[in-house]
């Protein structure tokens, strides 16, 4: 066995929320050109469909679930679908998320509330409902998509609700690496820093706060979605991170060094 068969995902079926555009599309097409089949779940599933087409067009299997990851109702039906579908879930990727920037003295209970509960809550409600399958097939990969924002205040926003929702994510993940360590269920997470998506799209050239996210990094660019996360995803989905849990690998250009 090469050390490259280690990362081959021949078999495995990948759920994975937000997969429609930015972050989440490319980490189901590299999850895909791993080999992997690939669940969709997205609140848009216009959106979900044209990844599906994609994954497909790569020669693997692809499956659109409709869902809001914040109603756990949702999220049990979602997990029920995929298992009458395709019988296992190998692989869980927790990436739908939101964002909006607001100063703290500004925030709503309910924007506050909205966000926790997309960013935050979902997650824990996602890993809640595929565990019992993952510790009925021997075990099972989590990937939680964090951020730098985690662990890193923003300068050049104001986003106290995100900042304390994804450090939340990984403290969550810490938990239930060790928590779950005996079902053989690995729980990590991923903290991207600035990557140009749909999401970040309108600000991410504007002068000002270029100079800011690019000209102050170490590697002075923006993170591409499939290009710069898409090894990760597959690595920590893959037997090649076999002793690694409870880790939140930071994917952000050395900028918060």
């Amino acid at each position: 066995m090469g050390i490259l068969d280690f990362f081959r995902l021949n078999g495995k079926v990948a759920l994975i929320t937000g997969a429609g555009q930015g972050l989440g599309q490319g980490m189901a097409l590299a999850l895909a050109e791993a080999g992997a089949d690939v669940v969709v779940a997205e609140l848009n599933p216009e959106a979900g469909e044209l990844t599906a087409q994609m994954i497909r067009e790569r020669g693997q299997r692809a499956l659109v679930v409709k869902v809001d990851v914040s109603r756990s109702e949702e999220v049990e039906s979602m997990v029920r679908t995929v298992l009458r579908e395709w019988k296992r879930i190998d692989i869980l990727v927790n990436n739908a998320g939101i964002t909006f920037v607001r100063p703290a003295l500004e925030i709503s209970e309910e924007e506050w509330n909205k966000v926790l509960d997309t960013d935050l809550k979902a997650i824990f409600l996602c890993c809640r409902a595929v565990a019992p399958c993952m510790i009925n097939q021997g075990g099972g990969k989590i990937i939680n998509i964090a951020s730098m924002a985690g662990f890193y205040i923003n300068r050049d926003a104001d986003y106290a609700h995100y900042h304390t929702a994804k450090g939340g994510v990984i403290m969550l993940t810490k938990a239930l690496a060790v928590e779950w360590a005996k079902y053989n269920i690995h729980v990590n997470a991923i903290s991207p820093g600035f990557f140009l998506t749909p999401m970040n799209a309108a600000r991410a050239n504007i002068p000002a706060i270029r100079a800011i996210r690019v000209d102050q990094g170490v590697i002075k660019r923006y993170g591409q979605p499939y290009e710069d996360l898409g090894g990760v995803v597959v690595y920590l989905a893959s037997s090649a991170s076999n002793f690694v849990t409870g880790h939140n690998l930071v994917v952000d250009g050395g900028y918060s060094l």
